[in-house]
């Protein structure tokens, strides 16, 4: 951990989640001094509990360009940095006809090779899911599966070997023009962007306020299953009713109708059910999504029965078990992105939507463009 410097540098970065550390990436390759501050000794927030799933096609405007050019930032940071980052693309599975219809809309619409649409057997071929009820789904060759649990640490220990400065286990009490107040001392900055995600209301409570920022609380599974071969990321109906480019389309709006109806815990519990697997075989299964300012500290052990069941379902599985339970916190806010000046040289950033590790390393660059 580099001291604290009466020299100012180009920019102060408060937060080495992956936003904090997309804007500390671009700023090095731009040729700026930069120092990272952060109040734990490493990243354990959203950028490390989540499915390490750039989920690229299913966005649409500001989201997807940011997407586009994020992709291409985490395979040369997996290349240099030291981490695994697979092209292995996305499997969507329709299990009813208004999912497959979503999925045919969402091809129509994009043309091209983005959106590869699945008969049954097609989509049995790339991932072991159940026959059983199986209308066939799309494969979206580029998104990509990055090994979530190391990559901010390792992106953090190559940036400090191009010269970074970092400030591991210093909480930030106050920024303003040129200053950051740590509790182990000033830093001084000419620019400075807090990237602090859904704390930015214990730091800057008036801008959080301001944006309606609440935290949404997930619930996230991981499970055991020997013998289970899962390459791509894979989404199920309940993703199409929460990614952009699926939810807007009249499959979509169907299944939503149909679900309130037949299917009403699944929207209360606000399930995006979906699954990647981790390196030593484990799946990373999840989410539902609770909304507050302040969540109750309580789990819901039904939700998580919920997501077992639906597992179980999905690849019809006998038994899995359960090796992992955790919640994963990230801001909320309207729109996908909060970028806020605060004063002058001093700019809030957060990704508001739960797509930090698909845009960040897009956004960071839009963001310094503006300085």
């Amino acid at each position: 951990m580099t001291q604290p410097s009466e020299q100012p540098v180009d920019l102060v970065v408060v937060g080495a989640g992956i936003v904090g550390l997309a804007h500390a990436v671009e700023a090095s390759a731009r040729g700026m001094s930069v120092t990272v501050v952060d109040r734990d000794e490493r990243a354990v927030g959203a950028s490390v509990r989540n499915f390490g799933h750039a989920c690229i096609t299913a966005q649409t405007g500001e989201a997807l360009a940011f997407g586009e050019r994020a992709r291409e930032a985490w395979l040369r940071l997996g290349a240099e940095a030291g981490f695994g980052v697979a092209e292995c693309g996305t499997v969507v599975v329709a299990r009813a006809p208004e999912e497959m219809a979503a999925l045919e809309e969402l091809a129509a619409e994009r043309g091209g090779d983005d959106v590869r649409l699945l008969g049954p057997e097609g989509v049995r071929a790339r991932v072991p899911v159940a026959s059983t009820g199986l209308y066939g789904g799309a494969f979206l060759p580029r998104d990509l599966r990055i090994e979530q649990r190391r990559a901010v640490g390792a992106i953090a220990e190559w940036l400090a070997g191009r010269g970074v400065g970092f400030h591991w286990s210093t909480p930030v009490l106050g920024v303003e023009p040129g200053l950051v107040r740590t509790g182990r001392g000033e830093l001084r900055a000419r620019r400075v962007v807090v990237c602090v995600g859904h704390n930015l209301d214990r730091l800057l409570p008036e801008v959080a306020d301001k944006a309606g920022l609440r935290r949404c609380v997930l619930r996230m599974l991981q499970l055991r299953v020997p013998g289970a071969r899962v390459a791509p990321a894979l989404l199920t109906g309940s993703s199409m009713l929460r990614y952009p480019a699926l939810s807007g389309t009249e499959g979509a709006r169907g299944l939503r109708r149909c679900w309130r109806v037949e299917r009403p815990e699944l929207l209360d519990a606000v399930v995006n059910h979906m699954l990647t697997q981790l390196p030593d075989g484990d799946l990373v299964v999840g989410d539902t999504h609770a909304y507050a300012v302040t969540p109750d500290p309580w789990a819901d052990e039904e939700w998580d029965e919920l997501l077992l069941a639906e597992t179980r379902k999905l690849l019809d599985l006998a038994e899995a078990r359960v090796v992992r339970r955790w919640r994963g916190v990230y801001a909320s806010a309207e729109g996908e992105f909060l970028r806020a000046p605060v004063e002058p040289g001093v700019t809030a950033v957060s990704v508001t939507s739960g797509i930090g590790m698909t845009t960040a390393l897009g956004l960071a660059p839009a963001v310094l463009d503006t300085f």
